[in-house]
């Protein structure tokens, strides 16, 4: 509660990590649309002779999870990814 609130506080957080933790990966916006999104934002970027590696990197854990199947999953499966390596 103390950091879902205030200036810590966050959407995804305050609804979706209850989501993963009860196992529910159900979309609210697809991993497939978010992966296509973040493409178009990395190529227009190299256009622009612009790095994003913030995104670079974001897109290739979700990447991951097409690669595992879940690119119909909603975006907080990124979850998944976490916890296989803990």
């Amino acid at each position: 509660k103390s950091i879902t609130t205030g200036a810590a506080g966050s959407w995804s957080l305050s609804n979706l990590a209850p989501r993963m933790l009860k196992g529910d990966f159900e979309p609210g916006f697809y991993v497939k649309h978010f992966v296509k999104d973040m493409g178009i934002a990395l190529e227009e970027a190299e256009l622009m002779g612009e790095k994003m590696p913030g995104v670079e990197l974001a897109k290739s854990l979700y990447d991951t999870l097409v690669e595992k199947g879940e690119e119909n999953s909603g975006t907080q499966s990124l979850y998944k990814l976490w916890t296989e390596y803990k």
